[in-house]
């Protein structure tokens, strides 16, 4: 008789589709996990595919996602530049395979929406990375709300204020260009932001927005700023600024504060380290922690913010892992992502048109209404 504990564990063989930037970190977190494999690299450079494949000790490298698929995957993780995530995650769901997407899921909403149903028809799993939610400080915060001590949000203040030079731009013929990259500063930055405010606040209601370049025009077509007025479905408001034309970079806020009165903020700075609370104000008590401290180097390159997140990518391919062990979903899913894509969607139609863009009835406080 085979005892249960002699009986191996699953094994789940993984493929990585898109050998640029951010593949590093889907191999660190990937393989940290005991019952995964890396069976598979696959980049439409097949020269960059067997050149990761070699560093990192992968068996096979090829230039097509079909041939990845053939490798017998359980999950497959894309890295692609965002317009071609469609197109992969349509294929693996196809296949059978569950998927965890980097963020955005797609610049248009109507490609999200086809990638969401494809995957739940197909009965696969749809993940999309957003690690900042896995920062214990951004933990702490969701369980303030939860537990009570800051109740309901009502108010929250978000600020990405960030620095770019001309060569982050030009390192990739794709980035800062509209049919590319989808967008600038909020599809490929602020989008993490606009994620916590949801996942803190809830379904929005309606988004007034503005967007201009201000800084990079000269060799971008997407914004490089961007502003907007957030209205929830609760009656909740927040406002978000966002830039990449900041110099030095001071780094990304957000303060909320719930019904019971209490405030609690969230900082990263330098960016790419770890979210801290620099604010919790609650009990009548105010415990601060200096936003910018002094001798820290506020320009961080962009290789050096990835390998800083490579724990929370870890914390978020180990939960996608666990849920596919034990049938649940995902902490963030494909309709998850859907949320934050719809809402910066918003701010470029509002900013197009000057109205604001509106989802559903707000719920008007008793107070207000009269």
């Amino acid at each position: 008789m085979i005892s249960s504990a002699s009986v191996p564990a699953r094994i789940f063989r993984v493929g990585i589709v898109g050998c640029g930037a951010i593949s590093g970190n889907h191999l660190k977190a990937f393989g940290a996990l005991d019952n995964v494999r890396i069976v598979g690299v696959c980049d439409i450079d097949l020269g960059r595919a067997r050149a990761t494949a070699e560093s990192w000790g992968v068996p096979h490298a090829v230039n097509t996602v079909a041939e990845l698929l053939d490798l017998g995957l359980d999950i497959i993780s894309v890295c692609t530049p965002h317009p071609t995530h469609e197109e992969v995650v349509l294929q693996a769901a196809a296949a059978g395979v569950h998927v965890l997407c980097e963020k955005p899921i797609a610049t248009r909403l109507d490609a999200a929406e086809r990638m969401v149903a494809a995957c739940e028809e197909a009965g696969v799993q749809l993940g999309v990375l957003f690690q900042r939610r896995f920062w214990p400080a951004a933990q702490r915060i969701r369980s303030a709300i939860d537990d009570g001590t800051l109740g309901k949000v009502i108010m929250a203040q978000c600020s990405v204020m960030l620095h770019r030079a001309p060569e982050y731009y030009s390192r990739d013929a794709w980035r800062g260009t509209w049919e590319n990259d989808g967008g600038g500063v909020l599809m490929t930055q602020a989008i993490h932001q606009i994620d916590l405010l949801q996942w803190y606040l809830g379904d929005v209601a309606e988004v007034y927005g503005k967007v201009n370049t201000y800084r990079h025009g000269d060799y971008i077509e997407v914004e490089d700023s961007a502003t907007a007025v957030i209205t929830f479905a609760s009656g909740a408001m927040a406002t978000l600024e966002a830039s990449t034309a900041v110099s030095p970079n001071l780094g990304i806020q957000l303060r909320v504060t719930g019904e019971t009165g209490a405030s609690a903020s969230l900082t990263e700075f330098p960016e790419g380290s770890d979210g801290r609370l620099d604010l919790w104000a609650v009990d009548e008590k105010i415990i601060v922690d200096p936003v910018h401290p002094e001798g820290v180097e506020p320009n961080v390159d962009l290789s050096t913010i990835n390998s800083q997140l490579i724990p929370h990518h870890t914390s978020q391919v180990r939960d996608f892992v666990r849920a596919l062990e034990t049938g649940a979903e995902p902490a963030i899913t494909g309709r998850d992502a859907l949320k934050s894509l719809r809402i910066l969607l918003a701010v470029y139609e509002s900013s197009r048109t000057g109205l604001p863009v509106r989802f559903a009835r707000i719920k008007v406080p008793a107070k207000v209404a009269g």
